[in-house]
C-alpha cells in the first residue's frame, strides 16, 4: 500500500503539529455545532422524550474527543505529561495512561497511513479527516469561522 495519493503531497506540506491543530479545530467545531443545537427551544415538541439528554451525551462524547485531540496537539508542540496533567487536574501518570493509546494511534497513522478494507480493494485512511486532507480542512474551518463571525475583524 505504498502507492501515493494526491492527499499525501498536500499533507506533507504541513507539520505534524499543524495537522494536530487542524484535527483539534475540527473537533472543536463539532462541539460548538452540537452545543448550538441545544440552545434553541422552539422545536422541543418535535424531539422525542429524552432526546435532549441524548444530544447532551453526544456533546460530552464530542468534547472528550476534542480533549483527546488537544492532548495530542500539546504533545506534538512539546508539552510533557506533567504540564498536560496540571491542566487536567490529574497526575502525569494518569494523563499518560489515559491518552497514550490515542497518541500511539496518531503516531501509527503516520507510519502506516492506510489500511485495506475487508475486501482488500479499498484503502481506509488512518488519520482523522482534517489531518488526512488538510487543505480541505483549512477551507472548511475558515468558512465555518467566517459564517460564525469568528475573527471577523482579524487579519
Amino acid at each position: 500500500m505504498t502507492e501515493p495519493t494526491p492527499y499525501d503531497d498536500n499533507r506533507a506540506a504541513y507539520s505534524r503539529q499543524g495537522l494536530a491543530r487542524l484535527v483539534l479545530s475540527d473537533h472543536a467545531r463539532d462541539v460548538a455545532d452540537s452545543a448550538a443545537g441545544l440552545v434553541g427551544t422552539r422545536h422541543d415538541a418535535d424531539t422525542g422524550l429524552a432526546g435532549r439528554a441524548s444530544q447532551a451525551r453526544q456533546l460530552l462524547e464530542q468534547a472528550d474527543q476534542a480533549l483527546t485531540s488537544a492532548v495530542i496537539y500539546e504533545v506534538e508542540r512539546g508539552s510533557c505529561w506533567n504540564q498536560i496533567a496540571a491542566y487536567l487536574g490529574i497526575s502525569a501518570d494518569e494523563a499518560e495512561e489515559r491518552y497514550l493509546p490515542a497518541l500511539q494511534a496518531w503516531n501509527s497513522a503516520f507510519e502506516e497511513p492506510y489500511r485495506l478494507d475487508e475486501t482488500g480493494r479499498k484503502r481506509i485512511p488512518q488519520l482523522p479527516t482534517a489531518a488526512y486532507d488538510p487543505d480541505w480542512a483549512c477551507a472548511q474551518l475558515d468558512q465555518w469561522a467566517f459564517l460564525q463571525r469568528i475573527g471577523i475583524n482579524d487579519q
